[in-house]
């Protein structure tokens, strides 16, 4: 296998901080909108690690996983002997899920595919069509500050049930839920990387460095 450079890109001096150490997002990079997630993280001066292998998770303070197909992305994290790690990491640091990352966090999703089943939620693969179906909505975020924030949906999963555990952060105008939390472990059916507005990112990055309890 060539040789390929983890950093997602060079970052800007002002940073988020974890104790003394400079904080590291890792981002699952095997399948989907990776890169889009740490463009994000470079702008808000976060050092962002690309995860292809277990050894990349090491000194780790949080991960993202992004958007794609899920059902791929959990045959690639079979094949390359991720889903254990993940989900021992799992136990101590933050994880996010956004779209197929939230499906693939979920413990229940309807049919047979390589699942973490860290979250206690049961969620709905494609709850709104194809692609052509996708669409924009603005949402109340519980925990999130300064008005609506615009969520863009493709091919997005729902929530359809949760357990005591977790938080529901935000539903639809038709209470559909797409984003909820459990400890320090949030999902997203909606995908802020491909908007302009960094505050789910942020959301996410004061949980790792334990401010949002």
């Amino acid at each position: 296998m060539a040789s390929v450079s983890l950093n997602c890109r060079k970052v800007r001096d002002s940073r988020f901080e974890v104790g003394r150490n400079r904080m590291i997002i890792g981002v699952l990079a095997l399948q989907g909108d990776f890169e889009e997630h740490c463009a994000v993280l470079s702008g808000l001066a976060i050092q962002a690690r690309q995860v292809r292998l277990p050894e990349h998770l090491e000194g780790l303070d949080g991960l993202i996983i992004p958007g794609g197909e899920s059902t791929t992305i959990g045959k690639l994290a079979t094949r390359f002997g991720l889903l254990d790690e993940l989900r021992k990491l799992a136990d101590t640091k933050p994880i996010w899920g956004t779209c197929g990352g939230l499906v693939f966090l979920a413990r229940d999703v309807g049919v047979d595919q390589p699942l973490l089943g860290i979250m206690d939620m049961v969620v709905e693969r494609n709850a709104f069509g194809r692609q052509v179906d996708s669409f924009e909505e603005d949402l109340d975020i519980r925990g999130i500050e300064g008005g609506q924030f615009h969520g863009v949906f493709i091919r997005a999963p729902v929530i359809k049930e949760v357990g005591a555990r977790v938080e529901v952060l935000s539903r639809l105008a038709d209470g559909k839920i797409v984003a909820a939390r459990q400890g320090h472990i949030l999902v997203t059916s909606f995908h802020p990387e491909l908007t302009t507005d960094d505050r789910v990112h942020k959301y996410f990055l004061d949980i790792v460095a334990g401010k949002k309890t």
